[in-house]
């Protein structure tokens, strides 16, 4: 026997819909940018802090910092490794998402700063591989890790303004600190 409906039980029914899958390709989506993004960074932090992947290790990367003037280069290399390892490791797993994607912009706003004088191309060791990755990590706190993260049970997994200002703010603050020493 078919149930009786009318205008109000059919709105309701439609306004409610289905109830949404688990895991929705968004969550997939987001899965895809920070995974390579996160793991990548956080390999660039390994290789300056210990030498791992084909890198030079901190004493090393802290004498190439040293000769782009960042003094003491093994200090300033260290933050730049911590950073990078760090916070591409929480963007990798989307864990303080927020905190993590500050950590990386901040790193890649030092990475423009050094880069820009030779142009747009990473061909000729431009600004384009800090600008990609800066837009990917902030653009994962705008919209949130997904629920394929650990911050899924968090406030700020739905990103936002919010988030999105915060990695912004803080990783522009944490880079005009280190610019300016």
């Amino acid at each position: 026997m078919e149930r009786a409906t009318t205008p109000t039980t059919r709105h309701a029914a439609a306004a409610t819909g289905p109830s949404p899958p688990a895991v929705r390709p968004a969550d997939v989506g987001v899965l895809l940018m920070r995974l390579p993004v996160g793991l990548l960074m956080a390999a660039h932090g390994a290789q300056k802090l210990f030498g791992l992947f084909g890198g030079d290790g901190l004493r090393a990367t802290g004498k190439s910092f040293a000769a782009l003037g960042y003094h003491p280069g093994t200090l300033f290399a260290g933050i730049a490794g911590a950073s990078e390892l760090l916070g591409g490791l929480g963007v990798a797993v989307g864990l303080l998402t927020p905190l993590a994607a500050a950590a990386v912009i901040g790193v890649m706003i030092n990475a423009m700063v050094v880069t820009s004088p030779h142009g747009l191309w990473a061909t000729a060791d431009g600004i384009e591989y800090p600008i990609v990755i800066t837009l990917v990590v902030l653009g994962v706190a705008l919209i949130g890790p997904g629920a394929l993260s650990l911050d899924r049970f968090f406030p700020w997994r739905g990103g936002g303004w919010r988030a999105g200002a915060l990695a912004l703010v803080l990783g522009g603050v944490g880079s005009a600190i280190v610019l300016s020493l």
